[in-house]
């Protein structure tokens, strides 16, 4: 028959009236025939699929109102699932499918019930043959006795899923089983429904309520579309066993527990399952729809999953925080206007404003002249470009924020997929197809306390399940491994994954969210890899790693928890890269209470307190990271804190760059710290007040395991893993950073403690280069380019104690160095300066040694007051107005002058000078000194020119946000 002799929708109504038997002959016609029966997939396949009491919606229980891809497909699926249960060891010789089709002998179909046959289950068992079926009428079957499977049978109820229901124990010694369409409930005497300790069991579309289901190896299981109210499911030792679409509700104890090694041991089922478990795999269906606009977030701040994946994302509590993209463009616009009107250029003084200054004058009391009174400095100018820090500020030059810095930012720190860390890494790659243990697929865990718990070198995985409202979700224990994929984990009332005791695996691809502790725990030596999961919107801390805890953290997204994004304390050892941390409500990462790690390559920004947060013992390793656009500090190194910090960009952070106390030991080296909104760097005395210390930082954070008192400082490991590039220091050191263009002082001390700070290069910040404001013991600043800003090069106060060696100070628009401390300066090069070279004032007691010295308009050195000191043998570029030394002391006999050299321009015409015999400073030998990562540093540097910062301006204070506004 021609399928053109009738209009398609009527072959399509005549057809959804056909049996399944009939459909599959029609479809053998021909292909127009096949065709025609494909196209019936949202009539009659889902009529057939829907009416089959032995399943239900392909996507129950967590998506319902989801239509599957095909509804034939599904159909299929549950078709060849009611029979693969025949399988057993006689027919592994046969051919791929034709056990499916083959007719069993004498396999008959017995019913139990009023009426029938049989009045019960007990009678009907004893009487059936191999393969046979038995069906239940609807009622209620109770036996006083456990029963004991001998034969492969298949149970089924009648009508709808309710109808029948058993109160039974079941204890199968048969090779295969099947039960299907029931209600199961344990009988008086004991809580287990059903036990199995070699045989493969099959349940479909059953209940179990308030019951246990026990499952060990070498047997096997496969559970689909049931329900466990109150009940669970214990594996001990199994192979593999598959549950698929089930719910689990109410559970007292652990939904679904795996204990012990996968068996060696294995029967007949375990080759179907695994080729099954892999077929399903959400590894095969990692084909996803683009990434939604950010801004449509809706209030639980949920991130689409898109292959795509990029720090572009609006999630907070308080939209006044958040800026537009207009807004942002705008403000780009003011930060390179800004910049524009604070840098210059490092060879040339901008002709259309020139700063003077009177012999008498202070730093506050410069004026400006004309450019009608003022004459070509150029003549009197020396190069100085040539110093060894010379291609630092060739970078800060050229890394001015553009407006398009966002989108360039998040081409250069793009987060992998699951898929790329697969292709990246074989370990990856053998974890994610791993399937041994139980395999919990599609199902729904909720309104109880565990979801999975794995233990004693267990094995479980877990795809495409939801776990809410639960006490935790998954828990592994003792060296257990566990792999998650594609899962979503929320509003659980601890922790949602707990990790301990040597337990690991594969935690990928998940959405972790809304969970009261931490989304992530990890301690007692767990060591699990997680990637590309988006953990958000928890109650306290991201990621929790404490107690000896390790594993690698790689590629997530981690934004709009309560708490620290990653916390780190109690030896936690973790390695952290490559992932977005940002619009916390605390710290993007904090390592606390000797927490280490290594935290390499990360996005940390739009955090609410610190990018980073090192206190207490904390010694991590940070390394060439992006720290950007915080609501306060980019880097807070606190009481105690140490740590190498290392090739990070900080930047556009609305408090200092680095926030460093005095008591702490940090080596912060190749940094580019620029366009923060108060210091560069800042080093404080002040201590933390305990009841500073916000809740929300996690400092009260409980982290007692199951409500007990843990003491951890007993099990710290007293292995040490130090990077060998590491250099032990002493004292805090600050060296071969680029410090520019923030908004007061680029480096800030206030400090009690000693701290040496070198081959550092200082520009176009909009106070001091560097500010002592209090130091009693010896601040070593050392061959550092300090040039272009807005005030003085270095400021030194009272009693403060410096050491001025090999530094180039250069066109700052006040003084090169004012001091009113003791010291030494030597060896310096102070050239182009708008005030005096060297002013000494007040009580200042300082030994002036072997310095070049050069000043536009002011004396070369100025002496006031109460000065004492020596100024000997150095070189004074005599300038415009030939002022070269002053001395107006009160007591002459208190200060000694001698052996310096004065150096006068007297023609145009005669040689320009030049810097010689040593050349410009500073100068080191070996410039690369400190830099052990060029290759990620230079990407990072790279960078700063591409990023949205923040530039609101900065509020001039005595310590960071973090500890003033409290």
């Amino acid at each position: 028959m021609e399928i053109s002799g009738l209009p398609l929708e009527l072959w399509r109504l005549i057809l959804s009236y056909m049996r399944l038997p009939d459909l599959g002959r029609c479809s053998l016609v021909c292909r127009a025939w096949y065709e025609l029966i494909l196209s019936l997939d949202n009539t009659r396949w889902r009529q057939l699929c829907l009416g089959c009491v032995e399943c239900r919606h392909p996507n129950w229980p967590n998506q319902p109102d989801v239509e599957p891809w095909s509804w034939r497909e599904a159909f299929k699926q549950h078709y060849l699932a009611s029979r693969t249960w025949t399988k057993n060891s006689q027919d592994l010789e046969s051919s791929n499918c034709f056990y499916l089709f083959r007719r069993k002998k004498d396999r008959r179909v017995l019913c139990v019930g009023p009426g029938c046959e049989f009045d019960n289950l007990r009678r009907a068992l004893l009487s059936a043959g191999v393969y046979d079926r038995i069906v239940l009428l609807p009622g209620v079957y109770e036996e006083q006795s456990e029963i004991f499977l001998k034969a492969p049978v298949e149970i089924m109820g009648r009508g709808k899923l309710g109808d029948v229901a058993l109160l039974a124990s079941f204890d199968q010694h048969c090779p295969t089983m099947r039960l299907c369409n029931l209600v199961f409930m344990p009988a008086w005497f004991t809580p287990v429904i059903y036990k199995t300790t070699s045989g493969h069991v099959q349940f479909d579309n059953c209940n179990f309520e308030s019951g246990q289901l026990q499952i060990h190896a070498p047997g096997t299981c496969q559970v689909k579309f049931c329900t466990f109210n109150q009940s669970s499911i214990n594996f001990h030792s199994v192979a593999i066993s598959l549950l698929e679409n089930c719910e689990f509700a109410g559970s007292e104890n652990a939904s679904v527990t795996v204990e012990g090694c996968p068996s060696l041991d294995r029967n007949w089922a375990c080759k179907h399952l695994t080729t099954l478990a892999k077929s399903r795999s959400v590894l095969l269906q990692m084909s996803e729809p683009p990434l939604r606009n950010t801004s449509k977030l809706d209030s639980q701040g949920h991130l689409p999953v898109g292959s795509m994946r990029t720090c572009e994302i609006v999630v907070g509590e308080e939209p006044g925080l958040l800026f537009s993209a207009s807004q942002t463009e705008a403000m780009l616009k003011r930060a390179c206007e800004k910049e524009n009107d604070l840098s210059g250029d490092l060879t040339v003084t901008p002709k259309e404003e020139a700063m003077t200054m009177d012999t008498d004058s202070s730093d506050s009391e410069l004026s400006t002249s004309s450019e009608n009174e003022e004459e070509s400095e150029s003549s009197y100018r020396l190069p100085y470009q040539a110093h060894s820090l010379s291609h630092l500020l060739a970078k800060v030059i050229h890394s001015r924020p553009q407006a398009n810095g966002l989108t360039a930012l998040q081409n250069d720190y793009e987060l992998k997929s699951l898929p790329q860390e697969m292709q990246k890494d074989k370990e990856v790659q053998a974890l994610a197809n791993s399937v041994q243990g139980c395999l919990v697929r599609k199902c729904l865990f909720r309104d109880g306390k565990g979801g999975v718990f794995v233990c004693s070198q267990g094995q479980a995985r877990a795809e495409g399940s939801i776990f809410r409202d639960l006490t935790y979700a998954v828990r592994g224990i003792q060296n257990s491994k566990i792999i998650m994929l594609k899962n979503d984990i929320h509003h659980c009332k601890t922790s949602g994954i707990f990790l301990r005791l040597g337990a690991g695996g594969l935690i990928a691809d998940n959405d972790i969210h809304s969970n009261c502790e931490a989304g992530i725990d990890i301690r007692k030596g767990a060591n699990p890899l997680i990637l590309c999961n988006r953990i958000h919107s928890g109650l306290r801390s991201g990621i929790v790693v404490l107690g000896n805890g390790k594993g690698i953290i790689r590629s997530n997204q981690i934004y709009g928890n309560k708490e620290a994004g990653i916390y780190i304390l109690y030896n936690g050892n973790p390695l952290v890269s490559g992932n977005h941390i940002f619009q916390g409500l605390a710290a993007g990462i904090a390592v606390n209470e000797n927490g280490r790690g290594q935290i390499t390559e990360n996005v940390i920004r739009e955090n609410q307190w610190g990018g980073a947060d090192i206190r207490r013992g904390g010694d991590p390793v940070l390394r060439s990271n992006l720290i950007c656009c915080g609501y306060s500090d980019g880097v807070v190194v606190g009481e105690r804190g140490k740590g190498l910090i290392e090739g990070n960009t900080i930047y556009g952070n609305k408090g200092c760059g680095v926030w460093i106390m005095s008591s702490s030991l940090p080596h912060i080296t190749s940094n580019q710290i620029g366009h923060n909104s108060i210091y560069g760097v800042a080093v404080f005395c002040r201590k933390d007040d305990a009841n500073d210390y916000l809740a929300n930082q996690g400092g009260n954070e409980n982290f007692n395991d199951e409500g007990e008192a843990a003491n951890w400082e007993n099990e710290l490991e007293s292995e040490d893993e130090r990077l060998t590039s590491r250099r032990p220091i002493s004292v805090a050191l600050v060296e071969s950073n680029s410090i520019n263009h923030n908004g007061a002082a680029g480096l800030y001390v206030k400090s009690s403690e000693a701290l040496n700070i070198i081959g550092n290069a200082i520009h176009a910040n909009r106070d001091c280069g560097v500010s002592i404001s209090q130091s009693s013991q010896l601040t070593r600043i050392a061959n550092n380019s300090i040039s272009c800003n807005s005030l003085g090069g270095v400021q030194v106060e009272a009693e403060c104690r410096v050491d001025l060696r090999g530094n180039g100070i250069y066109d700052n628009s006040s003084h090169g160095v004012a001091s009113k401390g003791d010291g030494v300066v030597t060896e310096n090069d102070i050239l182009g300066n708008k005030g005096c070279g060297l002013r000494l004032s007040q009580a200042a007691d300082m030994k002036v040694l072997k310095n070049r010295i050069h000043s536009f308009r002011g004396y070369g050195i100025e002496m006031l007051d109460q000065t004492k000191g020596v100024v000997q043998d150095n070189v004074i570029f005599q300038g415009k107005s030939k002022r070269a030394i002053s001395q107006q002391t009160s007591s002459g006999d208190g200060c000694i002058v001698q052996n310096n050299k004065l150096i006068a321009f007297k023609k145009k015409f005669d040689a320009a000078w030049t810097l010689e015999n040593p050349p410009a400073r500073p100068h080191i030998e070996g410039s690369s000194r400190g830099v052990s990562i060029s290759g990620n540093s230079q990407k990072v540097t790279n960078v700063t020119a591409r990023i949205a910062a923040r530039m609101d301006g900065g509020c001039h204070n005595n310590g960071s946000i973090f500890c003033t506004i409290l």
